[in-house]
């Protein structure tokens, strides 16, 4: 009989630490997905806003912004692909020494969600030296093209030691809207650690400053990303 129990007791204790032990396994796993989750937004009690410009295109537009960030004394966080480092490096330059922050936005701002995660990686690291070769800057954010980001996309980036970046705040720029309607999308999903994903158009260009007074009326400030989500 003292066999019998002894037995139901192991078997309590096993059955004990193999719960434990998955217990352990999803948290652990949970807190791995979460640190590999990407960045929407910052940190709301930091009451910073970020303004981000992906970069494949509009050179004829970033003189002005850069000179309407400059007046108003904002720093933005320009995430460059790698081929248009390479074509312009002196545009990127201007921008580096204006004291923004340079992300990396893959080298042909290809669908890497169509892609293996070593065609991503190969991306990452090529357009992180063409950013390198001509600005002198070592890029450690990710914003993938297009948003795209699946978990392979996300582990990717995080194997190249890149933070995946994305956005709360959509100007959907690219299409051109009215100046109002642009305004209108930024003013509606405005809070406190907003990312606002934008790109170097005419549009961007004419409603920057009222963005920049919006921003700044609500009685917060900018911030780039890092300074955002850390």
């Amino acid at each position: 009989m003292r066999a019998i129990y002894v037995k139901k007791k192991y078997l309590y204790l096993c059955v004990l630490l193999a719960a434990v032990c998955l217990a352990v396994a999803v948290e652990t796993n949970r807190q791995a997905q979460t640190a590999l989750a990407p960045y929407h937004a910052g940190i709301p009690e930091k009451s910073l806003v970020t303004l981000t410009v992906n970069v494949d295109w509009g050179n004829e537009y970033l003189p002005e912004l850069l000179r309407i960030l400059d007046e108003q004394q904002v720093k933005a966080t320009f995430f460059l692909t790698g081929r248009w480092a390479a074509e312009n490096p002196k545009l990127a330059r201007q921008i580096a020494e204006g004291g923004h922050e340079l992300g990396n936005h893959g080298y042909h701002h290809n669908s890497p969600n169509a892609c293996g995660k070593e065609e991503i990686m190969k991306e990452i690291k090529q357009a992180e030296q063409a950013i390198f070769d001509a600005t002198g800057y070592r890029t450690a954010l990710y914003a993938p093209p297009s948003g795209e980001s699946e978990p392979h996309v996300i582990e990717a980036a995080d194997r190249c030691g890149y933070r995946t970046i994305l956005w709360s705040v959509d100007t959907i720029d690219w299409q051109n809207p009215d100046r109002q309607t642009l305004l209108d999308r930024v003013e509606s999903k405005l809070t406190a650690g907003s990312i606002i994903l934008a790109h170097p158009t005419a549009v961007t260009v004419a409603a920057l400053p009222q963005i920049i007074a919006m921003v700044r009326e609500k009685g917060w400030d900018f911030g780039t990303v890092s300074q955002n989500i850390d």
